[in-house]
């Protein structure tokens, strides 16, 4: 029987994913996984029982990764599970950014109580809100993952000239992308042809702030810059000064902070972090939390973890999964002390994530406690499990 806690409602398209042989809900003692959507996970301590946590979402900001990887728990998240629900906020981002819808709607409500003046007053005042059509205009797509590639390929067929840029472009990102995409060799060449930029990358030292005085001075002149995937990949008070120079055009973002919402005068569009608040999303992103669970729990998988390696294999016989740190001859290791309890490896899997690494043994023979004990004791050795 497993146990699965969940620290924020859960869409019941994940949690009906978990059979007889699981108890689920609120208020689960010692589990052996979580799901978690928001709740903040660092002031958290960890029952000896977890061996896994999984983010119903792509941000794990809220779980502590490096005392999950310290004590042998897998961290899973959901990439890609929402990616549909951000792109068609994006696509309303292009449009808000451009049209000066939400100003104009603003305005309108204004005209209350006007009566039949309202249809004279509307054609007097909209000019004010005139704004450029997305079609025939150059988008330079930031961070080709799952979101940035349906971005790219729907932009596409609104008529607009993409040019992306991933200098970590996986296989199956770019057999996904339109071919009419042009390849970015670098950033700098982003910011010198697109008339709007949209970022999608993870928040990391390195892309922390990447939208800056220095980047955004390397832009066209009115450029249009959104922001859907982290707050901090942009400063926000060098975009307000560049809207309020003309350089930028407008800032639309999921992620306000009070420095966006003080500006005054210049056209920021905050939202209130919408990006996967659809249920479709909600749904998807449960239900492949649950799945990447089960998969681990029932068989040792890893697909999607953020903090260990992804290794799987199907299964063959007893399976014994081992996370260790990554230094050499740990595998031998293993080998060696399987041979002395009489236990055959049949099939291996293995692979390493910086310092740490995860090794399946399918093996035939009497896999009995001791022989766990005995892995465990070796001193690179974190976790180890025997699955039958």
């Amino acid at each position: 029987m497993y146990h699965i806690q969940c620290l924020n409602k859960i869409s019941p398209e994940g949690t009906c994913c978990f059979g007889a042989n699981y108890v689920c809900g609120t208020e689960v003692a010692s589990p052996e996984a979580i799901l978690v959507r928001s709740a903040s996970m660092h002031e958290m301590d960890f029952n000896p029982e977890l061996l896994a946590i999984a983010r119903a979402g792509a941000g794990v900001n809220n779980i502590p990764l490096d005392k999950c990887s310290q004590q042998g728990i897998v961290v899973f998240n959901t990439p890609g599970a929402n990616a549909n629900a951000v792109k068609e906020l994006v696509l309303a981002a292009l449009l808000l950014s451009s049209r000066k819808i939400v100003d104009g709607i603003q305005w309108t409500k204004t005209l209350k109580g006007k009566g039949s003046e309202i249809s004279k007053l509307v054609e007097k005042g909209k000019s004010s809100f005139v704004g450029p059509e997305i079609s025939g205009k150059k988008l330079g797509v930031i961070g080709l993952g799952a979101i940035g590639v349906l971005v790219s390929n729907a932009a596409v067929h609104l008529g607009m000239e993409v040019y992306g840029y991933d200098p970590f472009l996986s296989v199956d990102a770019a057999w996904g992308l339109s071919r009419s995409i042009h390849h970015a060799q670098t950033l700098d060449e982003i910011y010198a042809n697109c008339d709007y930029i949209t970022i999608h990358v993870p928040l990391t030292p390195d892309t922390r702030e990447m939208i800056n005085a220095a980047s955004i001075a390397k832009m066209k002149d009115g450029v249009r810059l959104l922001n859907f995937a982290r707050g901090d990949l942009a400063n926000s008070a060098d975009v307000v000064a560049a809207l309020a120079s003309g350089k930028a055009a407008a800032y639309a973002t999921d992620f306000a902070d009070e420095t966006l919402l003080e500006a005054e005068g210049v056209n920021v569009i905050p939202m209130p972090h919408l990006g996967a608040s659809t249920p479709e999303s909600e749904d998807n992103c449960a239900r492949m939390a649950a799945l990447e669970l089960i998969d681990y729990l029932e068989n040792g998988n890893i697909k999607n973890s953020v903090n260990m390696p992804a290794v799987s294999m199907p299964r063959e016989g007893s399976r014994i999964c081992v996370l260790h740190r990554n230094v050499p001859n740990t595998i031998s290791s293993f080998s060696g002390v399987l041979a002395k309890c009489g236990i055959n490896i049949e099939n291996m899997a293995s692979k390493s994530r910086k310092e740490y690494a995860y090794t399946i043994l399918d093996v035939t023979g009497d896999v009995s406690a001791d022989a766990a004990e005995a892995i465990s004791a070796l001193d690179e050795v974190i976790r180890v499990r025997i699955i039958k």
